[in-house]
């Protein structure tokens, strides 16, 4: 396959665009407390604010760092014939689920920028450990690959 002599290259901008994404990951839903505290102390001003950085930070990082991570690592699983082991597929479902989260949050910041609130602080806060939890697990899946 052409792309072989090219694999650890691949793999490079796979963990670079994971890094990126996580980054953004772990930003949002930060930006995502601000804001809705914002929100409920009145300051619309800076609610604003909140709203030009959340739309920011996911057109610029999280997005396009998401579809380069799943490219590059279907790619990867591709080029490495990967795909018939089970912890491929468990990272796989992870990373899945970590899209998932994407798409929420995406979804809360909209939500958000329309007054919605439907989660409380101390809640909104407690999400906010989702992304380092899955990327624990998808890293000890690739890097141990217990089956």
């Amino acid at each position: 396959m052409v792309l072989a002599g090219a694999y650890l290259w691949i793999v490079a901008a796979h963990v670079i665009f994971v890094i990126f994404w996580m980054a953004g990951l772990f930003m949002l839903p930060r930006y995502l407390v601000y804001h809705q505290e914002a929100l409920v102390a009145g300051r619309g001003d800076e609610a604003a604010i909140w709203i030009e950085r959340e739309a920011k930070i996911r057109s610029i990082i999280l997005t396009p760092a998401m579809i380069a991570v799943w490219v590059l690592g279907l790619t990867l699983a591709t080029v490495g014939q990967h795909w018939g082991e089970g912890w491929l597929h468990a990272k796989l479902l992870f990373v899945l689920l970590l899209s998932g989260y994407h798409g929420w949050a995406v979804g809360y910041a909209r939500r958000l920028a329309r007054g919605v609130m439907r989660l409380d602080a101390r809640r909104l806060r407690m999400i906010n450990e989702v992304p380092a939890l899955m990327a624990t697990v998808i890293v000890v899946l690739v890097f141990v690959k217990p089956f």
